[in-house]
This record gives structure tokens, sequence and C-alpha cells, in this order.
């Protein structure tokens, strides 16, 4: 290590004048994302983890507690449970359906027709509309007694649900609103399937396979790089599902779309509770970090790789 070191030294030593000055100017433009990062990012994190060890409700001084926090999260707090069961329905009933339509809509926008670029157009703005605002339209389609989709059934002799008024229905239903919002991950899709050449598909059809064979055996191997980034993506959104528990159903019929973020905000800014609501981001963050490794993981056994 001191060779090295040494080597290092004497490699510094022998840059000229003008190479340092090159060197200066480049440390310097990046220090303001460094500095942003620092401050943005690496200091809340370390924070975060601090206050996760403390009773603090923001006006007084925060009293360092220990473990109390992450004691009481595990041991003592029916609304965490609540929180992680809601959470991961709202996971499993999303993370496929969001996926899923996805693909299925950009291999719709994949195809060459006139005013295909007016509808990619259509389909994206969704992703970008705000989220309270997709949150009151879908209240006024899925109100249960005049709502558009119950009105709907009913032309046909069948009574709708309840929807998000009833605690049966009401995790599945915020997971269909997100469907709604897919078109930005199309793009991404789009991308991808933009990418795969277009001789593979004529030398398997050549070779007499079908459409459905070669998207089993063209399509999906070839986008495996695309859905493993979606999959991260969507994976950690799912996670953060706050704005439409908040808006629509407050947490929700009987706690069941009391989901783990709005429980950290009500904590933290109803309660004021900035020690407990700081243990829970630890424990959020901690468990989507896991869960990324682990996909990080296994991608290795099914996402395709030109190496």
């Amino acid at each position: 290590m001191n060779f090295i070191s040494s080597l290092k030294v004497k490699k510094m030593t022998k840059m000229s004048p003008q190479e340092k000055k090159e060197m200066f100017k480049g440390y310097l433009a990046i220090s303001p994302w460094f500095l942003g990062f620092l401050v943005l990012n690496v200091f809340p994190i370390i924070a975060t983890v601090y206050f996760s060890l403390t009773q603090w409700n923001i006006v007084e001084q925060p009293t360092f507690i220990g473990l109390h926090n992450y004691q009481r999260m595990f041991f003592a707090d029916p609304l965490f449970k609540k929180a992680i069961l809601a959470t991961l329905k709202y996971v499993a009933f999303s993370l496929p359906l969001k996926l899923v339509f996805g693909l299925a809509l950009s291999l719709l926008l994949n195809q060459k027709l006139r005013g295909m670029n007016f509808f990619r157009t259509i389909f994206y703005i969704p992703a970008v509309i705000s989220g309270v605002a997709i949150s009151l339209m879908w209240i006024w389609l899925l109100q249960p007694d005049y709502g558009l989709v119950n009105s709907f059934f009913a032309l046909f002799g069948i009574e709708g649900p309840k929807w998000f008024w009833d605690p049966q229905w009401s995790v599945f239903s915020i997971a269909l609103m997100s469907v709604w919002t897919v078109g930005g991950s199309a793009i991404i899709y789009l991308a991808g399937l933009q990418n795969i050449s277009q001789q593979l598909y004529e030398a398997a059809a050549i070779d007499g396979a079908g459409r459905w064979k070669s998207f089993w055996k063209i399509t999906i191997p070839l986008m495996t790089p695309t859905l493993f980034f979606q999959l991260l993506m969507e994976l950690i959104e799912s996670f953060k599902i706050f704005t439409q528990a908040y808006v629509i159903t407050q947490g929700g019929p009987l706690k069941s779309t009391y989901f783990l973020m709005l429980y950290i905000y009500e904590e933290s800014f109803k309660n004021f509770n900035m020690g407990y609501a700081s243990a829970l981001t630890v424990f959020l963050t901690v468990t989507v970090l896991i869960l990324t490794i682990i996909l990080n993981y296994s991608s290795k056994k099914w996402v395709y790789s030109e190496a």
C-alpha cells in the first residue's frame, strides 16, 4: 500500500501547472452537485437515523431514548401492522397491473400507424397530471351511487361494488387507479421495443414462428432489461403510495388503506411524534433497500445480457 501511495504522490508531483488547473476546474464544476448531494441526501439520511433514536416533538429538544421507538414499532403498535399489511396488499395488486398494462400499451403504441405520435402524447399526459386531480377524478368515476363505472354496470343489471368505501375493495380500487398513469412507463417500454432488431422477427417468420411465439421467444427475453428497470422503479413507487389514500379515503374504511407513508405523515405532522415517524421512515427505507438488493441479485438469472 505504501508503494502504491508513493506512486500516486509521485504522479501528482509530475502534473504540470496546466493539468493541475484543469483538475481544479473539474472539481469546481462538480462541487454544486456534490454539495447538493451532501445537504439534500446524506445529511437527511443521517439525521433521520439519529432522530429515530430520540423522542422529539419538533418544538422541544430531542431526547435520546435508544431503540425504544423500534421496540414500540415491532411489539406494541397495532397500527404499524395494519399499515404494513395495507401497503403490501397495494404493492401486490398494483405492481402486476402496472407492469402488464404498461407493456401492453407500449405494444400498441409501437404500431406503425398514422397519427401514432399523437396517441403517444395523449397516453403520456396522465403521468404528469397532479395526483390530487387524478384522485378527485376517480372519486367521481367510482362513486357507488352515481359514479360513471357503476352507472355503466347498472345498464346491464349489475350492481357495482362500493369501491373506495368497501374494505374489501378499497386497496384494489387504489391499485386500479395506478393503471391510469402507465403512459409514463409505456414510453420507456416503447424505447426498449424499438431497440429490438426487426431482422430477428424476419428470421423467426422465415422459420415459421408466429407472432405469439415471436413475442415469447424474442420480445420478452430482449425486453427483460427494460422490464427489470421498470419493476425496480414501480416497486419503489408502490411503497411510497400516499396521495390517493390521503385525498380519497384518509386511511379508511376500517384502516384498510392506512398505508405506511400515510402513517408516517400523521405521526409527523398531526401527532408531532417526529422521533417515531423517523423510525418508521428508517424501516420503510431499509425494507425497500433489501427488496431492491434481492431483486438485483435475482436479475442475474432472468435478465438478458449480451455479455
